[in-house]
């Protein structure tokens, strides 16, 4: 009988033993899952709520956030026009709520959905942009063709679509350069 109360004695110490060092490991552990989350996962718990993304040479660019990438979000800018937003242009983020979207083990059908993929998919459907380069500049045209570093744009007017006699001519633009794409229709600037 005593045996039994020894061993019970035992488990019980090494049980608050056990506790009282996940207790104190807990701060470390939690620091040290915090300092390996990126900007994409702390947006991934606002996707479907609505952000502001202060932006080198963009400024603030506000929306419901749609979707996510390694480097880039996609906003609805309540206007029926959508904005691509390179991460790396990112300065300062508000409207993230409490929830952050679990670390993405690195993949590469993650690596591969990067902005390099996003602004192919706007030279698939031939959209009329607005590219705002991080100096603050502004291109408007087509999205041409992306290259492993750069994006060309057909340059023509806003307004206009992309014809041969609309384009004033083709610009290749370093990708790390690029801020914010948008999307306009035809007609709008």
């Amino acid at each position: 009988m005593r045996w039994q109360q020894l061993f019970a004695d035992l488990q019980a110490e090494f049980e608050a033993a056990a506790v009282a060092e996940e207790r104190a490991e807990l701060p470390s552990r939690s620091r040290a899952e915090v300092g390996a989350l990126r900007l994409a996962d702390r947006l991934g718990g606002a996707v479907g709520g609505h952000v502001s993304l202060r932006c080198r040479g963009a400024g603030e660019v506000a929306g419901l956030l749609t979707g996510l990438g390694p480097d880039w979000a996609l906003l609805d800018d309540g206007c029926g026009r959508e904005v691509l937003v390179a991460l790396p242009a990112v300065v300062a983020v508000s409207g993230l709520v409490r929830t952050t979207a679990a670390a993405a083990p690195p993949s590469a059908v993650r690596a591969a959905m990067d902005l390099r993929r996003a602004l192919r998919g706007l030279a698939r459907d031939r959209s009329t942009v607005a590219v705002v380069l991080d100096d603050g500049g502004v291109l408007t045209g087509t999205v041409d063709r992306v290259g492993a570093d750069f994006v060309e744009l057909a340059e023509h007017a806003a307004d206009d679509f992309r014809r041969a006699g609309a384009v004033r001519g083709v610009r290749a633009v370093v990708l790390a350069a690029v801020a914010v794409v948008r999307t306009l229709a035809p007609g709008a600037a």
